[in-house]
């Protein structure tokens, strides 16, 4: 090997053991600043029920707690900060019974080591392993009432490494509710308790998708050909929305027989389901011809293009408006290929998105 390419080869080595480094040294310190605040917070707790349980009490401790830990540390123990010490213990600790916190504890310190499987567990203490995100995603993880859906947003931030635009993108856009409302009971808890597991064509199915980030108005007054190039120009988003495994394969995808040719509009493929995946775009209402074309490039995908060990093309049309029935009449009642979608280019309410989806 060549002086110059072993010299660069060893830069790059170097590069990745600082950053991996970087990285680690900001967990270790994510985790321990937030686990001392839970500390604090407990003793916060602690201290107002030790027979002072007057709300002016408590006021006043924390006013003047703040100005003794000000003075010594500097910023950081505001009064809203120290009650944000005292929610986190509230809400990861006293909000749920000894036996249950031990469970979850011990649920999410595995599902932690699985996530950093190359980490030895001795390095991840349980507790630490329990705070795994920054300081500014617990004080908004801790706005989320429901239990369930704050366990499936923690743990999706810290298996994906959300930064907190990303966590608060996907909470806006209602991301467990859409895929809670495709799920039974049984579904719901493990969306809480492992986050989403795609294991099969469905699992990676949201509907409707959430497009807000392209900018378009509601109504229909783009072509087909805009959208499309709004999703080409903010790819990194639509990958976001589409979901875990996916990368980006081709745009106006051409294929030919019978001297005809025929466009798919976006190719991806998803790296857990080790397939194809494309996707049609459809203005205005969904026709059954248009699930019959999917059909059509499936198939083609299925028998020229998909090499040995890849598991069958899948194909989801996003379209604006859609009937179930025709839907559930064009395509075969064991269909576990062909999709269709609603899209909303804004983010909708929880209720109107509940209205939309049922």
């Amino acid at each position: 090997m060549p002086k110059d390419l072993q010299n660069i080869v060893l830069f790059q080595q170097v590069v990745a053991l600082l950053q991996s480094a970087r990285q680690q040294v900001l967990r270790t310190v994510n985790s321990t600043m937030v686990y001392t605040y839970f500390e604090i917070g407990k003793m916060i707790v602690e201290e107002e029920q030790s027979g002072k349980e007057r709300a002016e009490y408590g006021k006043q401790l924390l006013k003047e707690l703040s100005q003794q830990l000000t003075k010594e540390f500097g910023k950081g123990f505001s009064v809203d900060n120290l009650q944000n010490m005292r929610k986190l213990y509230l809400v990861y600790s006293i909000s749920d019974s000894v036996s249950n916190i031990s469970k979850e504890v011990n649920r999410k310190y595995e599902t932690v080591s699985s996530i950093f499987q190359n980490e030895s567990k001795e390095k991840l203490s349980k507790f630490t392993a329990n705070f795994l995100l920054s300081w500014s995603h617990y004080i908004f993880l801790m706005s989320i009432e429901d239990v369930k859906e704050r366990g499936f947003y923690e743990i999706e931030s810290i298996r994906y490494r959300w930064s907190l635009r990303e966590l608060k993108r996907q909470y806006d856009s209602a991301l467990y509710t859409r895929l809670a409302l495709s799920r039974d009971r049984e579904g719901i808890k493990k969306l809480s308790e492992r986050g989403q597991i795609i294991e099969k064509p469905k699992d990676i199915i949201k509907d409707p998708y959430i497009l807000e980030f392209l900018g378009l108005p509601e109504l229909n007054q783009y072509s087909e050909s805009d959208l499309e190039e709004e999703i080409i120009n903010k790819l990194e988003h639509f990958l976001l929305e589409l979901g875990h495994g996916f990368t980006f394969v081709a745009r106006q995808d051409r294929i030919t027989f019978d001297d005809k040719h025929f466009r798919i509009d976006l190719v991806f493929y998803n790296r857990i389901l080790k397939c194809f995946v494309l996707i049609d775009l459809k203005i205005g209402e969904l026709k059954h011809q248009d699930l019959g074309q999917m059909q059509m490039y499936v198939n083609y995908y299925d028998r020229e293009k998909r090499i040995e060990g890849e598991n069958k093309t899948i194909g989801i049309i996003l379209c604006q408006n859609k009937s179930n029935l025709v839907v559930e009449y064009t395509l075969p009642e064991n269909n576990e290929q062909i999709f269709a979608s609603k899209y909303k280019t804004v983010l909708p309410s929880k209720e109107d998105l509940i209205k939309l989806i049922s």
